[in-house]
């Protein structure tokens, strides 16, 4: 089911895609330019922990960070059905179309896994890995950013998926967004070590 939904979604294209969440993004880019100007920087986490047998960790990075891939956006989108847009955009960043955390309606923002300099959640030392990188709305304005953290163990690798969002987000979404990193994250992982 997941993947005829995905194929639906590529049926429609991206430029279909975005045309009919147009209201959802500018609502959502409302929101996030409110609560995060009255946040003031500072951030509400949802976190994740897998702990995944077979596999390594840098298989997975490299994996994930490989949108040379031809079915990178595929990818990238049947992970959940919560997903409408997930692809490199031709600067480098990965455009996000999706809706988090049971929000009513889509949010689009860029993640630049180049710069965390707006990130608040520190590295972990015990991760040798991570994919970290701020997000921002289209007008450039930084709402939040993932320090996603990995590091092998004895049976495959541990992944700590965290997302940070505005401080004044809803709580409920920001809790409820830990299911939707327990789908994308267990599909990709096993979309990366299946072939």
């Amino acid at each position: 089911m997941r993947r005829a939904f995905c194929d639906g979604k590529f049926e429609l294209g991206v430029d279909e895609i975005r045309r009919r969440l147009a209201r959802d993004v500018r609502l959502s880019d409302a929101v996030a330019r409110v609560t995060g100007g009255l946040s003031g920087g500072r951030r509400a986490t949802s976190v994740c922990d897998l702990y995944v047998e077979g596999g390594d960790a840098q298989g997975f990075v490299d994996w994930f960070s490989d949108a040379g891939r031809d079915d990178y956006a595929w990818s990238m989108v049947v992970a959940s059905p919560d997903h409408f847009i997930i692809d490199s955009t031709a600067d480098g960043r990965q455009e996000v179309i999706e809706t988090t955390g049971g929000s009513p309606f889509a949010t689009r923002f860029f993640v630049d896994y180049d710069d965390t300099s707006r990130l608040t959640t520190a590295r972990d030392p015990a991760f040798a890995l991570e994919l970290a990188g701020v997000a921002r709305t289209e007008a450039d304005t930084a709402v939040g950013g993932v320090r996603h953290q990995l590091r092998d163990d004895r049976y495959g690798f541990h992944l700590r998926a965290c997302v940070e969002f505005p401080k004044l987000m809803a709580p409920q979404m920001v809790k409820e967004h830990r299911w939707h990193l327990a789908c994308e994250f267990s599909n990709w992982i096993e979309g990366a070590f299946s072939a």
